[in-house]
């Protein structure tokens, strides 16, 4: 017998690495796909509890809207203000981000710096419009949907503050970054956050006063 060649075992073919699959950096015959930001997750993770939160609110008062006993109280003057500010607020923001996503870096710290302070507009007027209805005798345990109105429109002034908290660490992002790309990162969960703050609120003021 001549001598035995030893044969190499077939090569096995190379699995996909992590960027082969969604949420890698493209593996051979995969295509490539960006990491979802870690911030983004947990902004619509909020906005999901957020959700659910004034869904209850919500069914919770139209079951209750339906006594006998209800009576839709004044509609203060400071909350046509209130609306506004938040509505132009969110223009404001949807503005500097996309100057952000050109490059344009000042317009984006201009923008997040003036819809800061559109936020801080919004609950000053907030707090006006409970003490016009203080004012006129309308108080938490005046009647049901005076109890709803508090409840409801102070809820979502604590999630304005919390939204003015993620604003403020975007402005201080911007400012510290040297490219709009990198402040965007902070921008883009805040303002996704903010806009749906807004349209929350124009759905509040509907089941309030305008159903």
């Amino acid at each position: 017998m001549g001598p035995r060649t030893l044969e190499a075992p077939p090569r096995t073919p190379d699995l996909p690495t992590r960027g082969g699959f969604p949420g890698g950096g493209g593996g051979e015959g995969f295509p490539a796909l960006p990491d979802a930001a870690p911030a983004s997750i947990a902004v619509w993770l909020l906005v999901g509890s957020v959700t659910i939160l004034f869904a209850a609110f919500t069914s919770t008062y139209l079951a209750r809207r339906g006594e006998a006993d209800w009576l839709v109280g004044p509609l203060p003057d400071a909350l046509y203000v209130s609306t506004a500010v938040l509505i132009f607020s969110s223009l404001v923001l949807e503005w500097a981000r996309r100057r952000g996503g050109r490059g344009r870096l000042e317009a984006l710290r201009a923008g997040l710096l003036a819809a800061t302070g559109l936020g801080l507009v919004f609950l000053a007027a907030q707090i006006a419009a409970w003490r016009q209805l203080s004012a006129l005798g309308v108080f938490l345990s005046t009647n049901p949907h005076s109890s709803f109105f508090y409840l409801l429109t102070g809820a979502h002034a604590l999630h304005v503050t919390g939204g003015l908290l993620g604003l403020a660490y975007a402005v201080v992002q911007a400012r510290r970054a040297e490219g709009a790309e990198i402040a965007l990162r902070s921008a883009d969960p805040a303002t996704t956050f903010w806009h749906f703050l807004d349209g929350l609120w124009v759905y509040l003021f509907v089941i309030l006063f305008a159903l």
